[in-house]
């Protein structure tokens, strides 16, 4: 795992987001086991409290949940699996939005861009 961290955002939320994308994309399928605390730690070179918090965010998003004695694993809920990927997409959509809008494009003019965009990648 390889994160290149960014110092306007916690650390253990841009770990947070990495896994949810790894989970999103399928590198983390439901039901896979992720790394200890003390593994990631060393791995990333951070401070395992940083971790540890990293863990709890994502059991109390349901996003991983602890196995006693067994570790940590990804959600076997398929449906949380979607829930988090559709709003790691809205998040997208609202930042391109945002971004067009600051660029002077009104909606309409913003949709026909990416309509014309989608089809031409359709094409090509």
């Amino acid at each position: 795992m390889s994160i290149e961290f960014d110092n306007n955002l916690p650390i253990y939320l841009q770990i947070m987001n990495y896994m949810k994308k790894q989970i999103v994309i399928g590198k983390l399928k439901a039901g896979d086991k992720i790394p200890s605390v003390r593994e990631l730690a060393v791995e990333l070179q951070i401070n395992p409290n940083t971790v540890q918090r990293t863990f709890q965010e994502l059991e109390r998003e349901q996003i991983v949940e602890t196995r006693r004695g067994l570790g940590r694993y990804v959600t076997s809920e398929v449906a949380k699996i979607m829930e988090i990927k559709k709003e790691m997409a809205g998040d997208l959509i609202d930042r391109f939005i945002q971004g067009m809008q600051e660029l002077g494009f009104q909606n309409d003019d913003i949709v026909s861009i990416v309509a014309e965009a989608v089809n031409d990648e359709d094409r090509g």
